[in-house]
């Protein structure tokens, strides 16, 4: 296998001189050929790189590689095994929507406080107190 970084720097030589998709069980990989050598691009955590879609693995050979032909090996792609989730992205992606929800939330309860006080609308705290005394006491006679 070859790392990001290495591919990088084949890149920036152009020394890359093809590339294959080659599809691994529900997945696709990509191998890059330079010089005589043949190689499967790793993660960076040095793994086997894959991508669930092939057009996601194109986009890498077309953007990251610069190559606009490569060859696609599908004789090693089961699509029944594509079918894994990520429950750990769908639980931080729920996070994500609430976050964003409370935050407009807030938003909004800022901006109405501030034209509030702008109309001149505050009730002060010993104002509160009072309401809720009189309250209290209307309510236990």
């Amino acid at each position: 296998m070859i790392d990001s970084r290495a591919v990088r720097n084949l890149v920036e030589a152009q020394a890359i001189r093809s590339a294959t998709v080659v599809g691994q069980g529900g997945a696709w990989a990509v191998c890059v050929r330079y010089g005589t050598q043949e190689r499967a691009v790793a993660s960076t955590r040095g793994s086997l790189r894959t991508w669930r879609r092939l057009d996601s693995a194109a986009a890498f050979i077309r953007e990251e590689l610069d190559l606009a032909h490569f060859q696609v090996d599908a004789s090693g792609h089961d699509p029944e095994a594509a079918g894994h989730s990520r429950p750990d992205q769908a639980e931080r992606l729920r996070q994500q929507r609430e976050a964003a929800a409370h935050d407009a939330w807030f938003r909004a309860e800022v901006e109405a406080g501030i034209a509030e006080a702008g109309r001149d609308e505050v009730v002060t705290a010993d104002e509160a107190y009072a309401v809720i005394e009189a309250a209290i006491s209307a309510a236990s006679h």
